[in-house]
């Protein structure tokens, strides 16, 4: 009984299915269906069509219609483009981006299907036919042997040579081939090993391979070609995809095939993010590779046997024995003023969901640095708007300066409040975040909007989700963007946040490429990494346009442990670090920088001359007080000149306190400074110096705007400039 309810049961739920799953079959395969038929009404009609007698066509003009092929193209992507039209309205729509990419796709879809159907009918494999014996004679003009074919036949007598077509070929053109390829290896005392091969997927035109370089004069290298630039163009509206359309077009009316030359490899293993290929004999280490499923990867490693790759995007959807094309170039990056006010990633690739990135120019993102002769001495100040730093470590144009302290300590707000500082100061500031949270680096970019900064400012952001290798090159990338500015006579600050992710991730590429691991598995390379990155930062001399770079690299120690591997080797290349206090900070010091641990080896060459004089005892005063408050822990009795020594030491402690995203101008910060050191803030409590401190400020900015402007242009800070500061400040404490 049981059994006769399970088949009523099932023969109901198979009823039901099949009526109300009908019409959704209908819709899914309807539309491809009525595209089937219309090509086979379409291929019945051109067969029925008469055949004119075929004349041999020169290389200068084939004739091949595909007018309706066209007409096809732009009625199926017609949705698309209506979409389209709206785009600029919706530009920062993250949804509306990935709807402008899936209509290239299948843009490009399309009209790869229609040259494809129309190079099946006789008389254009006719027309390309006709043209094989220029194409191989073209390419036979070119044919050489590489240093790794050489490299080759030193162990091996035969090079193996490859004529492939997409359908058979004359036996003059085979015996062309198999002549010209054994009299270049016989000259050089090797032999040759032809195969002639049939492959439909070309859909016309030859490709000839003598070891693992190609020289491809075929229709579906040129599509390849359209494709990889089709991809640069910005969809932005309908005319757009028409001259994508009629670019295309006439490309096929008047098809010639042109020679490209690349060399192939083949993917042995992928696994991790980590490629192994053999064959590409000749590529140099950082240079790019595409693999078959469009995914590109930077060559790290070079063995005798194989070379080690890295893979950029997802490396799931490579397989063993496909091939890898050597791309011929270095891994690039794009530059410009365009970049200015972005968020990309570590390829350059936009990700704020603003559209398009209109670049004209890339650049390595490995480059050399520049040489001593070409750099100038450090002695302009890159004011960061911080007192505590400006006055006690200052940095200068072209300086590499660490920031070095224990997590949540303060180190990514000094790097954004000197970002801040940089407004209308002429200079271009870039942050690579490496290893941050998405919602960490959106929190910056709406602070850097808010107070402006984002005008003359590029994001580089590779979250922690990203692969080892994004974040790897993260801060070349980002030093490429800065070079090009330096050498276009601007000045660069460069904040890298932060070189311990950096140093991670660098760790476990080497460990997946098996290269032997030292202290705390880093790699022995390690310390190169960092050097060779930081170098590039400069100030170069007048000859070369004066621009700069000044990086601002930043490290996070463990309990405050400065001696460990990566710390110590950054301390060693850069020229002086920030140290931030996890104690001063939980004291509620901000920003908690320990004067003891931190250095600047430019010192008063990036002050001005009001900052360095005022500020030139300050480090005694505070190193002074900071022995004194400890030393008094312990004992009751103080005598008078101790107490004034701690209570001017805590005034100067709290008027270095600074509010996050609140940058001073230089000579304010002078003033303030000389006012607390010569006692005029003595009758003030510290609780509030914050309130003397704004004060001070308006009252320098409203009423005594000529001497605050003359202190900051002032060449000497001599007596005279003392006597007036002295004299305002004395009007100032009566007023208060």
């Amino acid at each position: 009984m049981e059994f006769k309810y399970v088949i009523i049961n099932f023969l109901i739920l198979v009823t039901v299915l099949i009526i109300v799953g009908r019409k959704t079959v209908k819709r899914i395969f309807g539309g491809r269906y009525e595209r089937i038929n219309s090509d086979l009404d379409r291929a019945e009609e051109i067969e029925k069509m008469p055949m004119p007698f075929y004349e041999e066509p020169t290389v200068e003009a084939v004739d091949t219609d595909c007018s309706e092929e066209t007409d096809k193209a732009q009625s199926v992507v017609a949705e698309k483009i209506a979409s389209i039209e709206a785009f600029g309205e919706r530009e920062k729509s993250e949804v509306h981006r990935g709807m402008i990419e899936d209509a290239r796709k299948e843009l490009f879809s399309v009209m790869k299907e229609n040259v494809i159907s129309l190079f099946s009918y006789e008389k254009y494999q006719n027309a390309v036919r006709a043209l094989d014996r220029q194409v191989i004679d073209e390419i036979l003009k070119r044919i050489s042997l590489t240093p790794g074919d050489m490299a080759y036949l030193k162990h091996h007598d035969v090079l193996y040579v490859t004529l492939t077509s997409a359908y058979p070929l004359s036996e003059d053109i085979v015996a062309d081939v198999d002549r010209a390829t054994t009299q270049m290896l016989e000259a050089v005392g090797g032999k040759t090993s032809l195969w002639v091969l049939e492959d439909s997927s070309l859909v016309g035109g030859l490709r000839l391979r003598i070891g693992d370089t190609v020289y491809d004069g075929t229709v579906a290298e040129e599509l390849y070609q359209f494709e990889k630039n089709m991809n640069h163009e910005p969809i932005m509206h309908d005319d757009t995809v028409g001259h994508l359309i009629q670019e295309f077009t006439e490309r096929a009316e008047s098809f010639r095939p042109r020679i490209h030359q690349y060399q192939l490899g083949r993917v042995m293993s992928v696994s991790d993010g980590i490629c192994w290929m053999d064959g590409l004999a000749d590529i140099m280490y950082g240079e790019v590779v595409e693999f078959e499923c469009g995914e590109r990867g930077m060559v790290l490693d070079i063995q005798q046997n194989r070379i080690g790759c890295v893979i950029f995007g997802e490396f799931e959807h490579i397989e063993s024995g496909s091939r890898v094309r050597r791309v011929g170039r270095i891994a690039s990056v794009p530059v410009g003023e365009c970049l200015l006010g972005r968020v990309v990633d570590a390829m350059g690739n936009p990700i704020d969901a603003m559209g398009y990135l209109p670049y004209k120019q890339t650049r390595p993102i490995e480059y050399k640095a520049p040489g001593i002769l070409e750099r100038a001495p450090v002695n302009s100040p890159l004011h960061t708007g911080i007192k505590a730093i400006d006055a006690l470590v200052p940095i200068g144009k072209g300086q590499r300066e660490l920031i070095i302290g224990d997590r949540q300590t303060g180190k990514t707000a000094i790097a954004i409040d000197t970002i801040i500082n940089q407004k209308g100061k002429d200079t271009v500031c870039i942050y690579v975040a490496i290893g941050q949270k998405d919602t960490l680096v959106a929190e910056i970019k709406e602070k850097l909007e808010a107070h402006g900064a984002m005008e003359y400012t590029t994001i580089i952001a590779v979250p922690a989700s990203a692969s080892a290798a994004l974040q790897y090159i993260a801060p070349f990338s980002g030093s490429a963007m800065a070079e090009y500015f330096m050498y276009a006579g601007k000045d660069v600050l460069i904040v890298y946040d932060d070189l311990s992710k950096h140093a991670v991730a660098y760790r476990e590429l080497s460990l997946l490429l098996h290269r032997p691991s030292g202290r705390e598995a880093y790699p022995g390379d390690i310390f190169y990494l960092h050097s060779r990155l930081l170098e590039r930062a400069a100030h170069l001399s007048d000859e070369l346009g004066g621009g700069s770079i000044t990086a601002l690299p930043i490290i996070e120690t463990l309990a405050g442990d400065i001696s460990a591997y990566i710390p110590t080797n950054v301390i060693s290349i850069t020229d002086g670090q920030i140290f931030l206090d996890a104690e001063l900070f939980n004291e509620g010091q901000r920003p908690a920088v320990n004067v003891g641990l931190s250095v600047s080896r430019v010192g008063g060459a990036a002050q001005t001359p009001s900052m360095k004089k005022v500020s030139s005892s300050l480090r005694t005063r505070l190193a002074q007080y900071r022995e004194l408050a400890e030393f008094m822990q312990f004992g009751s009795d103080i005598d008078e000149e101790t107490k004034k020594t701690l209570a001017s030491g805590r005034l100067l402690t709290e008027a270095l306190r600074q509010a996050r995203y609140a940058p001073i101008e230089d000579n304010m910060q002078a003033i303030l400074i000389f006012a607390v050191s010569e006692g005029y803030a003595d009758g003030i409590a510290p609780e509030g110096m914050e309130k003397f401190e704004k004060e001070l400020y308006r009252y320098f900015a409203e009423e005594k705007a000529e001497l605050a402007l003359k202190i900051k242009n002032a060449d000497r800070f001599d007596d005279e400039l003392k006597k007036e500061l002295r004299e305002a400040l004395s009007e100032f404490c009566v007023r208060s």
